[in-house]
């Protein structure tokens, strides 16, 4: 899949704000005041950036707002639900702490559980997809609410679970992307089964369907060198779990908090970037890719 860099962001700042807002609705004792208007605030902006940057995927980013009318069969449609419903709830609950020293925990509860659900809406979306096998698996899920998770711990101060959970975020991503290559090579889905003409003898395509390149090709069909891939993985490793694990380990400073958050998004972003790059949607087959 091609790997644009508006979704790009959309899944790595939104899952990060919805983290912060999971921490900051459910944590006790809560900030208050001016500590909790900024926390809040960092965690909207993150949260409501990155929706808004999916919406520049769209090609008629105007018709968004569509999007809500089919919760019923659609994973997007629930999540842009989620997010609006998260965002109001936290939204009081933020209010009752910046402006009344209050903890609403009715609000704050709900409101991280709806953050939570968001995240867990946004990675059904690729997961529901059975023509692209490396999403059609149990890790999109899994690694949406860790990343989001353990990036919010880090983001809200929770140093001593950030050193738990990014060691184990990076466990579970490196399982993930050895099933996943599993699965993609067992994928019974060929040229032969996808024309039906397997059982006359070995199919393969005599000339490319077109000449240039279209809609298909741009935004489903991207390949990436092995090579490339298990570089950029390790890559993705360093920067969002092993450097800030040693800068969390070093004598607190906020300098050192500030380059753990920057270099986790930075590992973060290569990561998404890598889950949109090796997956394969099965329409490359009609192209001979």
């Amino acid at each position: 899949m091609h790997p644009a860099p508006s979704i790009i962001l959309f899944t790595t700042l939104s899952g990060l704000g919805f983290g912060m807002l999971t921490f900051l609705g459910l944590d006790a004792p809560a900030p208050r005041g001016w500590v909790a208007f900024w926390f809040f605030a960092i965690a909207y902006v993150l949260a409501a950036g990155g929706l808004i940057s999916s919406t520049f995927h769209l090609g008629h980013p105007e018709r968004a707002l569509k999007a809500f009318t089919q919760w019923r069969s659609s994973w997007l449609s629930r999540e842009a639900w989620l997010a609006v419903l998260a965002l109001g709830l936290m939204g009081l609950y933020a209010i009752g702490l910046v402006f009344f020293d209050a903890r609403w925990s009715f609000f704050g509860i709900l409101g991280g559980l709806l953050s939570l659900a968001t995240v867990f809406a946004t990675s059904m979306i690729y997961t529901q997809m059975r023509t692209v096998p490396r999403w059609n698996h149990w890790s999109p899920p899994v690694l949406f609410l860790l990343y989001a998770v353990a990036g919010g711990g880090l983001m809200t101060g929770h140093v001593s679970l950030a050193l738990w959970l990014f060691p184990l975020a990076g466990i579970v991503q490196i399982v993930a992307w050895a099933d996943q290559d599993r699965r993609e090579r067992m994928s019974d889905t060929t040229l032969a089964t996808a024309t039906g003409l397997g059982g006359i003898g070995t199919v393969r395509a005599f000339e490319p369907p077109h000449t240039g390149s279209n809609y298909l090709t741009k935004e489903m069909v991207f390949r990436i060198g092995r090579k490339h891939a298990a570089t950029l993985k390790v890559i993705s490793l360093f920067l969002a779990f092993a450097f800030p694990v040693l800068l969390l380990l070093l004598p607190f400073h906020h300098i050192m908090a500030v380059l753990a958050v920057l270099s986790h998004v930075a590992g973060v972003l290569v990561q998404r970037w890598l889950f949109f790059a090796e997956a394969r949607h099965v329409v490359g087959l009609y192209y001979g890719r």
